[in-house]
């Protein structure tokens, strides 16, 4: 049995015509009802009183949750392909609602077997809606918490030698060594794995507003955000250099759909099997479809349908778009955790364990080096199930001295997820929290889900390994970016994703034209302040919008040929345009270059509602 259980503020009904020879005689041809908990039903083969014992259960426990004044039994077929006959659904859907009644439930049925127009208001919190998926043999399908709280864990610390520190969660940690000269694998351990939360809020925040770079969108749900150009240079530099690993690693870049539908056991099966809520939208036949919340639905349906042999393996797959997650609202914070949010991902497809592998080091190693070129402060984590670890120690080990900081390794007792070894590479914020950016996984199950096969030499058909990469979503790079900034004395981004590199101030309106000049023979993101302003004022300004440098310009410096560059560290130095230019290009190489997102000079530019 399937339910789609939604808290709604009204739902209303009216039936069309038959939709089975023999549908049940109309209990009410129409129907409206208030304050409800709607649950739309599909009842499946072998269901029997079992399921509607602990269907009941899960009924109650959800409208007792949501506060739900009644509860309303909707059938509907469009959850499952594997349905039971008429006459059986017909009556354990009967059984159900007895049942309930009996617990002191308020319930309404609508009719079997009838086609009917129907309109539901669900209420926007994060319990309004849930899927619970039922069987005679296992039950309730178990949600995030439930699979967590199952499975026990063993807790070691790798240093690069590859050295084996088995710890306890319960010490006090400080008082091991290598996290005492490791700092931010400490505050990683501290926040994620014993829940010490930082009591301030993230300065980011806050300068996202003030800098102009992105702001929540009130019109839009809870966790959802609105860029401004400066925010949509960043990500579109991050994305480019996102871009740029995938073309390193010569992956086909795909795109697909942002929405799927629940009534496929493949799209059904990888939601359960990741444990994350999800958006459930309604299409134009009212038919439940689920957000995507990660690239692999479309990505894995199209592979799965290739004619695949050994010679194409292994390959990998590159997709660049927007996913969601219906976190709940007391976890969304700044661009830390959203609900929408710009992923790319790339999939590896390999023949069997030892190609996987050979994968998912080669991945693991990019992402590594790409991320340590940011300056982005993190920790490096392996979760591992514990037969991996214990079959495959010897080469995770030899992974891990890839990285000159020591490892936290979590061993699981049993797999949590889809994959047996997940990498993660942890940024720590300025106030000790932490967020996942990169991960790789070595995924050993969504092949057989999806008939993801290929030939093998002897002609047998086999299921192949798939590896999930991705650098981490881009608004959450943008957050540790931002964080990273805030634990300088002059925060500051790096060059390359700086919306203005260096700021020409003309001591007045004569010197216009020379910056003019100047700027021309720079490439680089270089703007004017032009504005009737007062010098002193001018450089208040660039200093609070974190420009990299800063340049007044007047009469001496163009007799002299020598311009007064000012840093963020509060340096000045003097240099020539060809100094300044040395300087940039230093600072960008390896990284994509994208031009000046907003007008060259400040009088031109107005200033965002929605900044602060």
């Amino acid at each position: 049995m399937k339910m789609l259980m939604l808290h709604a503020s009204l739902i209303k009904y009216r039936i069309t015509e038959k939709a089975l020879k023999e549908p049940e005689e109309a209990i009410s041809p129409e129907g409206s009802f208030q304050e409800a908990l709607v649950v739309f039903t599909t009842v499946e083969e072998n269901d029997d009183e079992g399921v509607v014992k602990r269907a009941t259960e899960e009924i109650t426990r959800q409208a007792r949750e949501v506060e739900a004044e009644r509860v309303v039994i909707y059938p509907y077929a469009h959850l499952s392909s594997a349905l039971a006959s008429p006459g059986v659904s017909l009556a354990l859907i009967k059984d159900l609602a007895s049942a309930l009644q009996e617990g002191g439930v308020e319930v309404h049925r609508v009719p079997f077997g009838w086609y009917k127009s129907f309109e539901i208001h669900v209420k926007g919190h994060p319990l309004s809606e849930a899927l619970r998926e039922i069987s005679p043999a296992e039950g309730v399908k178990k949600g995030r918490e439930e699979v967590t709280a199952a499975i026990s864990h063993r807790y070691f610390i790798v240093d690069p030698t590859g050295e084996i520190v088995q710890i306890d969660l319960d010490e006090k940690l400080e008082d091991v060594e290598l996290l005492r000269e490791n700092p931010a694998l400490l505050k990683y351990i501290l926040a994620e794995e014993k829940g010490v939360k930082p009591g301030e809020e993230p300065p980011s925040i806050k300068s996202m507003r003030r800098l102009e770079i992105a702001d929540y969108e009130e019109a839009s749900d809870s966790g959802h955000f609105r860029f401004y150009p400066k925010g949509t240079f960043i990500l579109n530099a991050l994305k480019e250099w996102a871009d740029s690993m995938a073309r390193e690693l010569e992956a086909l870049e795909v795109s697909t759909p942002f929405i799927y539908s629940w009534e496929r056991d493949d799209i059904r099966g990888q939601t359960e099997s990741f444990h994350e809520r999800h958006y459930v939208v309604y299409g134009s036949d009212k038919r439940p479809f689920v957000l995507r919340f990660a690239s692999d639905f479309g990505l894995f349906r199209m592979i799965s349908e290739a004619t695949l042999s050994w010679r194409n393996l292994p390959f990998r797959m590159y997709e660049y778009s927007m996913s969601f997650r219906l976190e709940r609202s007391g976890e969304l914070k700044g661009l830390k955790r959203l609900r929408a949010f710009h992923m790319p991902d790339i999939h590896s497809f390999a023949a069997d364990l030892e190609m996987g592998w050979e994968e998912f080091e080669k991945i693991f190693t990019l992402y590594l080096e790409r991320a340590a070129e940011t300056g982005v402060e993190f920790a490096l984590v392996f979760r591992v199930v514990e037969d991996f670890w214990e079959s495959s120690k010897e080469k995770i080990l030899n992974l891990m001295k890839r990285s000159e900081a020591p490892a936290f390794v979590d061993v699981l007792s049993g797999m949590k997820h889809y994959w047996v070894i997940k990498s993660e590479l942890q940024a720590v914020d300025s106030v000790g929290g932490n967020l996942q950016l990169a991960t790789v996984q070595l995924d050993v199950e969504d092949s057989e889900r999806y008939g993801i096969t290929y030939i093998d030499r002897e002609g047998k058909e086999r299921g192949a390994i798939i590896v999930h990469c991705s650098i981490g979503s881009l608004e959450r790079w943008l957050y540790a970016l931002l964080e990273e900034a805030h634990k300088m004395e002059y925060p500051s981004l790096p060059l390359w994703l700086a919306p203005t590199q260096l700021r020409f101030i003309p001591v007045s309106e004569e010197y216009v034209e020379v910056c003019e000049e100047m700027a021309s023979l720079l490439e680089g993101r270089v703007d004017i302040d032009d504005r009737d302003l007062s010098v002193g004022r001018r450089i208040r300004d660039a200093s609070r919008e974190w420009v990299n440098m800063i340049v007044v310009v007047g009469k001496k410096e163009i007799e002299e040929g020598l311009l007064p560059v000012r840093f963020r560290s509060g340096k000045v130095e003097e240099m020539t345009l060809e100094d300044i230019q040395r300087i940039i290009y230093e600072e960008m190489e390896g990284f994509p270059y994208l031009p000046l997102p907003l007008p060259k000079r400040l009088s031109k530019r107005f200033t965002f509602t929605g900044s602060s």
